[in-house]
């Protein structure tokens, strides 16, 4: 009851905490924050100098005496401080005290994390996000918050396979009555994936390129298949890096399939972990599974074709979630409205 009082001046929140991108939801007004996962801190005095998208700014262009942290390394806290820093700055930007409360209530706050991770894993999480100023945390499975904000069911008795794939890591999990029944967790995931067109740039090229730089050329011309409008779209784009033979800068023009080929072995790990997820599957909830299919999430998913490479794969029909970017937040989101369903999927506190 007391809760629930303060629930009425408080800013509940839903946040993903992602490796590449957080997103914050306030409860009643939507999303409020999307911005990179990254923080600036001054490396002697560890004063924190940006966060968010003015510290992504800074990657690869600091200073000896700044650095620029990514705090989170394949969906889990690999800098507990800077971690804090960055849930604290996001909190306390939302959740402002209006002038006729004294001291407005710490916010409740639901939070997306990976699948798999260890107890040691989930109370860094937790104790992070009270340490920036929540009063209650509930944690819940990424993929069960993304198939809730995709629009899923999942208090219904039947399958549901939801693949959540971000920065960090793939989460692929098959859903029945508000739980996982069987799940594979990869950390083959957007990071992954830029690093392998960094990877192709250095072999075939000899060019050093920057995971910004990967990633803009992943996101403009990459795609998991040939598509079939693919002679109306953007076919070159050029990487600009460091010439490893000379080490002076150097351009090149790279095509639409040569990133193709670059993405192929992360994308065929992606696409085998779902069929092995599939065959580990009880038969009555692949038969679901069959009939309304696989569900893409996350930032991975808007890969061009990566539907229906899956598809072709798999043999069943694969659709990409409506804004798969925030199913997640959007399905913690949809967790504050619905404290019966929270208190089923969260993790015990």
């Amino acid at each position: 009851m007391l809760d629930a009082f303060f629930g009425l001046f408080s800013h509940d929140l839903g946040i993903d905490l992602g490796t590449a991108n957080t997103l914050v939801l306030v409860a009643g007004k939507g999303i409020v924050i999307r911005e990179p996962s990254v923080v600036a801190i001054h490396r002697k005095s560890k004063d924190i100098l940006a966060v968010g998208t003015e510290a992504k700014k800074m990657l690869g262009k600091t200073p000896g005496n700044i650095l620029a942290i990514r705090p989170l390394r394949d969906g889990v806290i690999s800098d507990f401080y800077t971690a804090q820093q960055m849930l604290n700055y996001f909190i306390h930007k939302v959740h402002e005290t209006p002038s006729f409360i004294p001291k407005i209530p710490r916010p409740r706050v639901v939070i997306g994390i990976h699948s798999g991770v260890t107890e040691v894993e989930r109370r860094a999480v937790s104790e992070a996000v009270i340490a920036a100023g929540a009063r209650k945390v509930y944690l819940v499975e990424q993929p069960i918050a993304a198939a809730i904000g995709s629009g899923i069911l999942i208090e219904e008795p039947k399958g549901a396979l939801i693949v959540d794939s971000g920065g960090g890591t793939t989460e692929i999990a098959v859903i029945s009555l508000s739980g996982i029944v069987t799940s594979r967790s990869l950390r083959v995931a957007g990071d992954k994936l830029d690093n392998a067109i960094v990877e192709y740039a250095k072999e075939h090229y000899n060019l050093l390129l920057g995971e910004r730089t990967a990633e803009e050329i992943k996101i403009a011309i990459g795609s998991a298949i040939e598509l079939e409008n693919e002679k109306d779209l953007p076919q070159k784009a050029v990487m600009r890096g460091r010439d490893l033979a000379t080490g002076l800068p150097r351009s090149i023009e790279v095509t639409r399939e040569e990133i193709r080929e670059a993405l192929s072995v992360g994308l065929s790990i992606i696409s085998e972990a779902i069929k092995d997820t599939v065959e580990a599957t009880p038969p009555e909830l692949v038969s679901d599974i069959i009939k309304d299919g696989i569900t893409l999430a996350g930032g991975t998913s808007l890969i061009q074709g990566l539907a229906a490479l899956i598809e072709k794969e798999t043999g069943i029909k694969t659709r990409v979630a409506h804004d798969p970017l925030t199913c997640v937040v959007r399905g913690a989101g949809v967790l504050l409205e619905d404290f019966k369903l929270l208190e089923n999927v969260a993790y015990p506190s």
